[in-house]
């Protein structure tokens, strides 16, 4: 009894959208920015804040930003407007942040 009903639950799992896992998305915010925890390239007019669990990112132009796990899995890629955002991740750690083309490490 228990494979067919173990049969049952995987294929109600395949059947499940692929946004059903929650993939962290860049939101946009209108609040005002916390303290400057870590700063990007100044030429590239991005700067990056780390607060809370959120990473905020500013930037005066449209940029592409990906995350990475520390073993190199990309996490989210993303192109933002100019402004500024913030995205949530799930779990605490230490990230790759790849913006244009400045990377840098993220620990949250």
């Amino acid at each position: 009894m228990r494979k067919p009903l173990m049969t049952l639950a995987i294929a109600a799992a395949m059947m499940l959208p692929a946004t059903a896992a929650t993939v962290p998305m860049w939101e946009e915010v209108t609040a005002p920015v916390p303290a400057v925890a870590q700063t990007l390239d100044r030429e590239a007019e991005t700067e990056v804040i780390v607060r809370d669990g959120y990473i905020y990112l500013w930037s005066e132009n449209p940029v592409t930003v990906k995350i990475f796990s520390i073993l190199g899995q990309l996490i989210t890629q993303e192109t933002v407007k100019p402004g500024l955002h913030r995205i949530h991740l799930a779990s605490r750690g230490i990230y790759i942040l790849r913006a244009g083309t400045t990377t840098r490490r993220i620990t949250l």
